[in-house]
């Protein structure tokens, strides 16, 4: 328990269980539009995909987290053809 004060002390705190879901979330809608792109040969759908899986690690607002991944998730739908 101590090492969780030192840690909240420098100004770290830990990520709400609502902030750790949707990272999941929406990482794991990046790596199948990742695969996707990859496996069809569409740069834009690939890229959409990677951004999904890298994003959650810049950003630290859980609204932030969902407003960013809906906007990428729309990007998606607007691009898979």
């Amino acid at each position: 328990m101590d090492d969780l004060q030192a840690i909240q002390s420098l100004g770290f705190s830990l990520p709400t269980p609502t902030y750790l879901a949707g990272a999941l979330l929406f990482s794991l809608v990046g790596f199948a539009a990742y695969r996707y792109g990859k496996k069809d040969s569409r740069k834009n759908v690939k890229w959409i995909g990677v951004a999904l899986m890298v994003y959650p690690y810049a950003i630290s607002e859980t609204w932030q987290l969902y407003l960013a991944g809906a906007a990428l998730c729309a990007g998606l739908y607007w691009l898979r053809d």
